[in-house]
């Protein structure tokens, strides 16, 4: 299943089972087509919806404006409609196509961000979890990574302030599925060794001369700290 399709998947699910966050308007964005026109704008308008902004009627005159611009008639060339798609899609001069790169960049960041800053401790059934409060809908763009990571190791990853959970088990693929109602998990009272054994590397390998907290705070935000092993107190 690629990517997209989980996506498509996951969204469908949210939006049968849950308040859907995704639109202002509570009506589905129509991707159909949009894919085979340019990849880049299906993802840039995936990635919008995920964001959580109100700019839903930005995102529905995005596709439009690019599915329209891959329709024009062209000099016949192949290809002519992806490259005129494309180009419609990456016009910032276009005040749509502006919001809907913006909120997609930031998704982008947030995705590449808790790629590298969830914290995974290993719970009594054997699964490993993480928590996270993420700024956007972000859940369905971590199964691909992590899935890959843990292989067979059965996994979820709550987002504390939507109450949802991904979750992988029985080797089966991750599913999206509200926390309250997921896989029992218990609040940790006390670390094991292999967090105390983080927290001790990550205390050696600390230069305090080379300290720069603004640096810090850029690359791992302050909102984020709460989750972080090596950061607890």
């Amino acid at each position: 299943m690629s990517q997209l399709e989980l996506f498509e998947e996951m969204e469908q699910e949210f939006q049968k089972d849950f308040i859907n966050p995704l639109d202002a308007d509570n009506s589905p964005t129509d991707l159909t087509g949009l894919f085979e026109l340019s990849v880049d704008a299906c993802y840039a308008a995936l990635y919008a919806q995920m964001s959580c902004l109100p700019i839903s009627k930005e995102i529905s005159r995005f596709i439009k404006k690019v599915k329209k611009a891959g329709k024009e008639p062209s000099n016949g060339k192949t290809g002519d409609d992806r490259v005129a798609a494309d180009r419609a899609a990456t016009d910032r001069s276009d005040h749509d196509v502006l919001v809907v790169l913006n909120a997609a960049g930031k998704v982008r960041h947030e995705i590449h961000r808790l790629t590298g800053l969830l914290r995974f401790s290993r719970e009594s059934n054997g699964m490993y979890i993480a928590r996270c409060a993420p700024d956007h809908f972000i859940l369905p763009a971590l199964a691909e990574h992590f899935s890959l990571r843990f292989g067979d190791t059965p996994w979820a990853i709550i987002d504390e302030k939507r109450d949802l959970s991904l979750c992988r088990e029985d080797n089966n693929p991750a599913r999206l599925i509200q926390a309250s109602s997921g896989p029992s998990v218990s609040q940790k009272d006390q670390t094991d060794f292999w967090e105390d054994l983080w927290r001790l590397y990550h205390h050696s390998i600390n230069n305090e001369s080379r300290k720069n907290l603004k640096l810090q705070r850029q690359l791992m935000p302050k909102r984020y700290h709460k989750y972080l092993t090596e950061l607890e107190s």
